[in-house]
C-alpha cells in the first residue's frame, strides 16, 4: 500500500507542477526605444529586429498612443503628472482633438517579438514619461526605470490599452484619486543591456 501510495503521491505533484508551468504568462524578447531612429540604427547593426519591424511597431505604437493616452483637462494636471515639457494639448498631437486637453507626449515605445524568436509578427507599445522621471505604457501596467534596452516581457506587456477617446479629461482631482499616471504599474526595474 505504501508503494501505490507514493506513485499517487508523485504523480499529483507531477501534474501539479504540469499545470503551474501552464499557468505562466509567456515571455517574448523585446526592446525599448526612445524613438524610431534608434530601433533603425539597432536593426542595421544586426539587432534582434529588423527595420521594417521597427517601423511597423513605431506606426502602431503612435496608433496606440492617439487613441489610449492618457487626457488631462490642463496642461498643468498633465505635467504634473509626466514632468514639465513632457505634454502636448491633444488637438496638436491627434490632428483633429480638442485644444483644451492635453496629453504626454510619447518617451518612447516597446517593441516585442510576437513570436517567440521567428520574425514577421511584433507588437507596439508607447512609453511616456512618469513624474519621478521613469517610464510607463499606455496601460500603465509597468514602469520601467529606462526607454532603452531589452528585457524578457510578458505578452500582456503588449495587450491592447483601453481607449481615452471621448472620455471626460482627468483632474487634477481624479488623478490624484489614481495616485498619479504610472504609479499603479507592476514594479519593473529596467531594462538590461
Amino acid at each position: 500500500m505504501t508503494k501505490r501510495s507514493n506513485r499517487v503521491a508523485i504523480a499529483i505533484l507531477g501534474a501539479a507542477a504540469f499545470t503551474l508551468a501552464g499557468c505562466r504568462e509567456e515571455q517574448v524578447d523585446a526592446a525599448a526605444f526612445p524613438d524610431l531612429q534608434s530601433c533603425s540604427d539597432a536593426a542595421t547593426r544586426g539587432g534582434m529586429f529588423s527595420v521594417q519591424d521597427c517601423e511597423a511597431t513605431f506606426a502602431a505604437a503612435e496608433t496606440l498612443h492617439v487613441e489610449s493616452a492618457p487626457r488631462y483637462d490642463s496642461l498643468e494636471v498633465c505635467e504634473e503628472q509626466h514632468g514639465a515639457g513632457a505634454c502636448g494639448s491633444e488637438a496638436t498631437e491627434t490632428s483633429g482633438g480638442s485644444g483644451g486637453i492635453f496629453l504626454p507626449l510619447m518617451a518612447g515605445y516597446l517593441i516585442g517579438n510576437m513570436l517567440g524568436g521567428r520574425t514577421g509578427m511584433s507588437a507596439g507599445q508607447p512609453l511616456y514619461k512618469t513624474s519621478d522621471g521613469r517610464f510607463t505604457n499606455a496601460a500603465r501596467s509597468s514602469t520601467y526605470s529606462s526607454n532603452s534596452g531589452a528585457a524578457k516581457l510578458n505578452t500582456s506587456q503588449f495587450a491592447r490599452p483601453t481607449s481615452t477617446v471621448g472620455k471626460a479629461p482627468m483632474t487634477r482631482a481624479t488623478a490624484s484619486s489614481r495616485g498619479g499616471f504610472g504609479k499603479f504599474g507592476a514594479g519593473r526595474t529596467g531594462f538590461g543591456g
